[in-house]
């Protein structure tokens, strides 16, 4: 009962939702089919979220305009490529979504403008309000028609109708936010227009008014249209953003400016502001990294609040749901979106609404499965959840013959294999050599802004617990108890182990697992080797404790290795290295320690020291596969899955061993 107030409809326009709860939009790409319609991953992807209990469903950003900045149909979908096509295949998925009592929005933009990303450009040269550089490339944009704008206006309309006509209980407007177009026409740094688009406030959102004037006019006044609203861009240049805490002259649309705009959108008759901050020159805060804080919107929501009379959706790390039911209570907002926290859990509401907050799957914001995926691969899942965008495909296999199976190692991957087993049917036994289900979630989860690293270990053991999983803690597996088990088959998880290397004065030299699981204490003043992510994540919770850090990196840059990673999470914490006052020194190569002084070289040859109380190694994990080698031809059906197989990434440990646990 405690998250009752909740669970209490409201009104968006004409539109009641059943809950305070919406699937924010997220982009929706390999989620189309070639003829810009919805294939059956999108269908399957968004019922999912209708059946968790989400009340709201907002799909990912669609396209309607061809002519002025043509999309591919079979990346993202068109409302209006094949408009035939598209209803009859979004009619299938606003029937299904609607069977579990949600509604569903279609978000649909008004272009990308200086944003489109470089791979979709194609021949085209990309456009903007005015003659302006683009964000990603090095090149000019050249300035939009008014012809043009009105093209885009009408397509807009054209889609909207066929999503009216499809069964979508309104439309979400792609925006004034983010640095968009149609934010770029509202943004003075980028809009140096003279005619009835530039100039005054009014005028910059000319467009964003004539959008909603014709999709009114096409589907009626009482069909619901939102627009995803920035109340302010963070920009402190050209594609330059500014840090949490960090004291800047706004270049972009300040609080006051973003005010008075939201005032008038509510004038001009959009039904609602899904709100946050940010743009693409300053993206760590549209997309959120672990390094933000939980709830980092919450006081611009509560600022457009007071001055509109529409509701306002809050997003940005709302998973928290004592968080979002203070939100809702002291009138910060109306309606919580939650964006990857439904990509890692699509039954979240319904758990929170039954009283199991500890089933509910937390997301680490990684953005590995997500934004990453989308940017390297067009392509939408979940680190966390190998099943998001890809349900139909990952169902859980049923069991015809029941095995007991063997796991050694309690990180992800052999929780993950543990968890899929037990819920198909199987008997799996699971021993970990520590006192403590998790891996390297341990390690990884120690500083602050990683809390969600631990509460995914915590949630592998509630699982354990749930799903009657057999688990032996502080208990090595050798092999002869291997061979000698009787298990129908054997999975071997045994994670990997810090590289180390000897410097000369090893008693101050540690490793960075040591030092976050405080078994080391690194004194004041102390240099981590290695600039790759673990490093740098490491360096960053010492500089927030107050100790004074280098980082040595052999390679030319920090994080030249970890990839692909989320351009919001490795930019955003490039950024935050220098502003805490850690000192990076690439293209060095580390000599040795000795007396309280580190040794390097630089790459022209050049010998250089640095005084410090201690060394930290976080040069990489070397896989401890020492186990598998010694069984691998004396059991008929053995896996290698997780470090062990090979060191890598959270994403892959949990998906690797979910595909073998799911056709074992």
């Amino acid at each position: 009962m405690k998250y009752q107030k909740l669970f209490t409809p409201v009104k968006v326009g004409s539109v009641t939702l059943k809950n305070r709860f919406a699937m924010a939009p997220m982009g929706c790409l390999g989620l189309s089919d070639a003829e810009g319609g919805w294939n059956q991953r999108g269908i399957d992807y968004y019922t999912e979220r209708a059946k968790g209990g989400t009340g709201l469903i907002i799909t990912g950003v669609t396209f309607s305009d061809q002519q002025v900045e043509p999309q591919n149909q079979a990346i993202i979908p068109v409302s209006t490529y094949n408009s035939v096509h598209f209803t009859r295949t979004s009619k299938e998925m606003t029937e299904r979504v609607h069977a579990y009592g949600a509604k569903i929005f279609l978000q649909m933009s008004a272009g990308f403008g200086r944003v489109t990303i470089p791979t979709n450009l194609g021949e085209f040269p990309p456009v903007a309000p005015s003659e302006i550089p683009h964000r990603w490339l090095d090149k000019m944009c050249r300035a939009l028609t008014k012809e043009e704008i009105r093209c885009i206006v009408k397509s807009m309309g054209d889609g909207a109708y066929n999503a009216y006509r499809a069964g979508f209980d309104g439309v979400q407007i792609h925006a004034v936010h983010e640095g968009y177009l149609m934010d770029q026409f509202a943004i003075s740094m980028f809009n140096l227009r003279t005619d009835e688009y530039g100039g005054s406030l009014e005028n910059r959102l000319r467009f964003a008014r004539e959008v909603l004037d014709e999709i009114k006019s096409r589907c009626g006044k009482d069909f619901p249209v939102t627009l995803r609203f920035s109340v302010k861009s963070m920009i402190k240049d050209w594609r330059s953003g500014a840090l949490p805490g960090e004291e800047f002259e706004e270049k972009g649309r300040d609080i006051e400016e973003g005010l008075e705009a939201a005032k008038l959108l509510a004038k001009y008759g959009y039904d609602a502001l899904d709100t946050d901050v940010g743009t693409y020159d300053a993206w760590w805060w549209n997309h959120p990294p672990m390094y933000q804080e939980k709830g980092l919107y919450r006081k611009y929501c509560k600022m457009v609040k007071e001055v509109v009379d529409v509701p306002v959706f809050c997003a940005g790390r709302m998973d928290n749901p004592d968080m979002a039911l203070e939100a809702i209570e002291t009138g910060v907002c109306d309606v919580i979106d939650l964006g990857r926290p439904l990509l890692a859990d699509p039954d979240y509401v319904n758990k929170l609404r039954s009283g199991r907050t500890a089933e509910i799957r937390p997301c680490i914001s990684c953005h590995e499965g997500c934004m990453g995926r989308i940017a390297e691969y067009s392509l939408i899942n979940c680190a966390v959840n190998p099943q998001a965008a890809r349900e139909r495909f990952t169902r859980y296999e049923p069991v015809y013959s029941k095995k007991k199976v063997l796991i050694v190692g309690g990180g992800v991957a052999g929780c993950e294999a543990a968890r899929v087993l037990a819920i198909r049917g199987h008997e799996p036994v699971l021993y970990e050599k520590s006192g403590r289900l998790g891996g390297n979630l341990i390690p990884g989860g120690a500083p602050d802004f990683k809390e969600d690293d631990l509460a995914l270990a915590a949630w592998y053991a509630n699982e354990m617990t749930r799903l009657n999983v057999e688990v032996h803690l502080n208990t090595e597996v050798d092999a002869d108890f291997v061979r000698n088990s009787g298990f129908d088959a054997v999975i071997v998880a045994t994670g990997s182990t810090p590289k180390r290397f000897s410097l000369g004065d090893d008693d101050k030299v540690y490793t960075a697992s040591e030092v976050l699981l405080k078994e080391k204490d690194p004194g004041d003043a102390t240099v981590v080797v290695g600039g790759g992510l673990v490093g740098c994540e490491l360096a960053l919770d010492l500089a927030h404790h107050g100790k004074k850090v280098t980082i040595v990196e052999a390679l030319p840059a920090i994080m030249a290795v970890n990839g692909p990673l989320c351009h919001s999470n490795k930019d955003m914490l490039a950024a935050l290295i220098p502003f805490n006052g850690i000192e990076t020194i690439c293209s060095a190569k580390v000599k040795g320690y000795r007396d309280g002084v580190l040794s390097y070289e630089l790459s022209d040859g050049g010998a250089h020291e640095i005084p410090c109380d201690s060394v930290i190694l976080a040069v990489g994990y070397k896989e401890d596969n020492t186990l598998y080698h010694e069984v691998e031809f004396d059991v008929p059906e053995i896996y290698l899955l997780g470090d062990a197989k090979k060191v890598n990434n959270i994403m892959y440990a949990i998906w690797d061993a979910f595909e073998v646990a799911n056709h074992i």
